[in-house]
């Protein structure tokens, strides 16, 4: 299984090279990816805007709404990246479209998945660690588990400040760590909580981190900060 799952925020110029560097080791020489769209409303617009962002690391992207056959295009295809926007917009589609099978066997079986943000949160057993606002209702939280734990993407470490004319105010709201603590009051998989530009690289079981650092929580134990190259192998244990 090659499964490579970024946390977003590829906006910086270093960044976008790691990014592109990490995609083009992920999927090698192939010439075209399928991309699902589906977490954003205007799919031509999306796959545009990553063209015109570079943030296609080279490759033709297609489109699976351009597909007649949503679950052939799956099976046909030599490579599947599934982009970020609203995670229970996007979940809704795969339940929908009935490609969350399709995807489970091709990815089992070989084929290169890359997430990213709401991407990544569907490669999860579930989709209950995203930060999204329910603008739809998918019929199950139930996700593609390509790996045995959850990722909060976007995370950061401690409480939001908001600028004002007078100085940066604390806001006082919950912060990433409480409602991961939360997530581990009613359940028990491991969290990721993934910093803006880190990847987690799965190959054949064996886990990597690149770029930033991720914070682990594991229910019952203090979270566990990880710098990039350091050991994960724990997210993968079952």
């Amino acid at each position: 299984m090659r499964v490579l799952l970024g946390s977003g925020g590829f906006r910086t110029e270093d960044r976008k090279a790691a990014y592109s560097q990490a995609m083009r080791d992920h999927f090698g020489d192939i010439d075209r990816i399928l991309f699902i769209p589906w977490a954003l409303h205007d799919h031509d617009g999306y796959i545009d805007l990553m063209n015109e962002k570079g943030l296609n690391g080279g490759y033709a992207l297609e489109g699976i709404h351009a597909a007649g056959d949503p679950v052939a295009a799956i099976e046909n295809c030599r490579g599947i990246y599934i982009g970020g926007g609203n995670t229970f917009r996007l979940t809704a589609d795969l339940h929908r479209h009935g490609v969350l099978e399709m995807i489970r066997s091709r990815v089992a079986d070989g084929l290169p998945y890359m997430g990213v943000s709401a991407g990544t949160n569907v490669a999860c057993p579930t989709m209950q660690t995203t930060n999204d606002m329910p603008i739809t209702m998918p019929p199950s939280f139930e996700t593609l588990g390509l790996v045995p734990f959850q990722v909060n993407a976007h995370y950061f470490h401690g409480q939001v400040h908001i600028e004002s004319d007078e100085g940066f105010i604390e806001h006082f709201g919950e912060t990433r760590d409480d409602r991961i603590r939360e997530f581990h009051e009613m359940n028990d998989t491991p969290v990721a909580g993934l910093q803006e530009g880190g990847f987690l690289k799965i190959d054949s079981g064996e886990i990597e981190l690149l770029a930033a650092q991720v914070r682990i929580f594991r229910k019952g134990e203090g979270p566990l900060d990880v710098d990039p190259g350091g050991d994960c192998s724990m997210l993968m244990e079952l």
